[in-house]
Formats: structure tokens, sequence, C-alpha cells
């Protein structure tokens, strides 16, 4: 009993209050009737256009076969938080358990991930549209297209299998109220705002930040900037940092804060 009681206090397994949109607004009945209008228009709106795609020959296109996923994870999106947010409002009902909010959490980052990934691969698309035009039926086949949209639902599902579990077993420190109307990663982040809890959160993420920094600088300065930013000299040094410090530089960085793999090696040295 005890430790059902310890894990209730310091976990994330208890129920959460969400405070919801509606307490904020001086007429919360006709927010939710609006609301639930958009809702409707989203859903026909885009369920008609997948509808449009699926039926019409001359849209089976590589450009339409992204928009048919992109209208797909915009359904799903947006019936992840709003029914559940207006049917709380009519019962008069603002807490979730745990799991609920576990797995609304998982559903939202990975839609929102997939449809990121997505766009990218639309933009990709664009691009050799109209750079490649000739080239562009051998380059974009359907099986090309449906490799890269099961990437964006695969990559989009590694971020949330990543961020969801990181989150719900944060320590939390304060009073269970979630200031949102859904369960967003930032919104329960505050929640445990202790010391515990944020060295956790920066000894999960600094090293991983780290890397995506260096890396990222590196090819923003290569193949973003404009050419008068560059010089042979830079351009060089640019890439000895890349090809050759970087992967000197990277098992420092997660080696040096990751406890697990100090004590490994302390543990090897201790046998040698």
């Amino acid at each position: 009993m005890a430790n059902t009681t310890w894990m209730a206090s310091h976990t994330g397994w208890s129920d959460f209050i969400l405070m919801g949109l509606f307490r904020r607004s001086k007429h919360p009945a006709l927010l939710c009737v609006v609301i639930f209008v958009v809702f409707l228009m989203a859903l026909s709106g885009n369920a008609v256009l997948i509808l449009l795609i699926h039926s019409d020959a001359h849209l089976h296109t590589p450009m339409y076969v992204f928009i048919r996923q992109l209208s797909l994870m915009d359904m799903v999106y947006i019936s992840v938080t709003v029914p559940k947010m207006l049917l709380d409002q009519v019962m008069g009902v603002n807490q979730t358990s745990a799991p609920e909010c576990g797995m609304q959490m998982f559903l939202y980052v990975t839609l929102a991930s997939s449809e990121f990934f997505l766009l990218a691969a639309m933009a990709s698309d664009r691009y050799v549209a109209i750079c490649h035009p000739l080239r562009y039926p051998v380059l974009m086949t359907h099986r090309v297209c449906l490799f890269l949209a099961s990437g964006c639902w695969f990559l989009g599902s590694v971020d949330g299998f990543t961020f969801t579990p990181i989150t719900m077993t944060f320590p939390f420190c304060r009073p269970r109220e979630i200031h949102h109307f859904f369960c967003e990663v930032p919104a329960v982040t505050v929640l445990m705002n202790s010391a515990e809890g944020q060295k956790k959160a920066f000894a999960t993420c600094s090293s991983h930040l780290t890397v995506v920094i260096l890396f990222s600088g590196a090819a923003i300065y290569t193949y973003m900037l404009p050419s008068s930013y560059h010089t042979p000299e830079k351009d060089m040094m640019i890439s000895v940092f890349c090809t050759i410090l970087t992967p000197v530089l990277n098992p420092l960085i997660y080696s040096l804060r990751n406890k697990d793999v100090m004590g490994a090696l302390k543990k090897m040295f201790i046998v040698i």
C-alpha cells in the first residue's frame, strides 16, 4: 500500500485534471458548438478529398498520393483531441487517467511528427517535378511514393514511442492540473519542475541535442548559406569537422554524461 502511494505521488500513474479550453470562455456552449462544426467540416472535407483521389484515375499521381495521406493524417489528428474534449465538456468531466493521457500523447506526437515528415516528402516531390521534369515519372513512381509515405508514418511513430515514455515516467511534483485541453508533451512536462525532474530531462536530452546542433550547424553552413559566405578554406574546415572530428566527438559526448557507459568503462578498467 505504501509503495502504491509513493508511485501515485512520484510518477505519472494517477489521474490528471485537464483544465480545458471552455473554462476561460464566457460562452462555453457556443464555443463547444463552433468547435464541433469545425470538427465536422474537417472530417467531411478531408474524407471527400480522399474519396475523390481514390475514385478518379486522373488523380493517381505522386502529388495526390501524398495529399491523400495528408488528409488521412489530418482526420486522425483532429480526432485524437477534439471528440474527447467535447465529450468531457458535455459530461462535465475533466479527469483523465495516466494510460489515457499517455495514449493521447503518443497518437498526437506520432501524427504531428508524421505530418512534418510528409510535408518534407511533398516538398521533395515538388522539387523533382520542377527541377527534373523529364525524369519525374521514373524517379517518383507509385512504389517510391508509397515507400516515402510509409516512412513518414514510421518515423512519426518512432517520435511517439520516444517522447511518450520519457514524459510519462518523469516524477511529477506539482498537482496534476494540465492547463491544456489535451495531454500535450510541454503541458505535461510543466508538472515535473523538480530538481530531480530537471536533472533527468537534461541528462536525457543534452547529449543528443549537442550532437544534433554540431551536425546540423555544419550542414546548414554547407548547404543552406549563400555562396557569398563560402570560401575554400572555410568549406575545407567544415568538411574536416564533419568527416573527421564529429565521429571522434560523438562517442565522447554520448559517454561522458552517461552513467551506464561510465560505469561499464570503470568496470572494464578494473578487470584489466
